[in-house]
């Protein structure tokens, strides 16, 4: 009887493992990496990455270089694609600029050469993990670049869409520009932010907002919907999502300091 009984108590806690899964992934925000300037915290940041555990990949949400510049991100994709697990890149104010030969596209292109293991080519991009859906939206301009975020009506088409077809998903998204501002900061606000918030108010699945731009760490739950933002290396975040399997997931962040 108790034979049996150990083997329905391990039966229970397998099954609860396997039921309930935790992601765990990092961000890293506004680096603006610079081939001539002090880039030691970015190698540390690195090695310290690679010396954690249970960290599904890194994402980082804009401004990864200090101006559009072939020589700073082809140093930049240089040093993260040391990185041991997968990463993602989002585009910021500071990446882009036509004129100096620094499109969007040509971003892409160039972070796809340098670093090889990144292989998105659109802005906006779709990926998942663990069953949980990860939109990586795009607010940058790259004809006129500004730190005022713009997501062009097509662009929120672009998410409605993905929204509904992944309605029975977990969505969470990453982008570099704050729909809610984390901070009274009028030259970083997003333009017509009111629209990207009535649109995910449509839809239910969308358990957080990630971004950076602002440079200060602060999570505000709007409407169901946790906004994270947060500050420049050295810090960085860690961001769990608890139960992602699950229709009401936790999702909890902490700032981390690089050493």
């Amino acid at each position: 009887m108790k034979k049996l009984l150990s083997v329905l108590i391990c039966v229970i806690l397998f099954s609860a493992q396997v039921c309930a899964q935790d992601l765990r992934f990092v961000q890293v925000t506004d680096v603006r990496y610079s081939k001539t300037s002090d880039n030691n915290v970015l190698a540390k940041l690195v090695n310290d990455i690679n010396k954690q555990k249970d960290i599904s990949f890194v994402v980082f949400t804009g401004d990864n270089i200090s101006h559009p510049s072939n020589d700073d991100l082809k140093a930049f994709m240089s040093e993260i694609k040391k990185l041991k697990i997968p990463y993602y890149l989002v585009i910021g104010d500071k990446d882009v600029n036509k004129r100096k030969d620094m499109s969007k596209k040509q971003y892409l292109q160039k972070a796809h050469k340098y670093g090889r293991k990144f292989k998105q080519f659109s802005p906006n991009y779709v990926f998942e993990k663990s069953g949980v859906v990860f939109l990586v939206v795009d607010g940058s301009k790259d004809v006129i670049p500004s730190s005022i975020g713009y997501y062009k009506d097509n662009v929120l088409e672009w998410v409605d869409a993905n929204l509904d077809l992944y309605s029975d998903r977990n969505v969470i998204i990453l982008q570099h520009f704050p729909i809610i501002p984390p901070a009274e900061k009028e030259s970083h606000y997003t333009y017509k932010a009111d629209s990207y918030i009535d649109m995910l108010q449509k839809h239910s699945n969308v358990k957080a907002v990630v971004s950076g731009h602002f440079g200060v760490n602060k999570e505000q739950p709007v409407n169901g919907i946790m906004h994270i933002s947060t500050a420049p290396l050295p810090l960085y975040r860690v961001i769990d999502i608890l139960d992602c399997d699950t229709k009401e997931p936790s999702v909890w962040a902490q700032v981390k300091e690089v050493k």
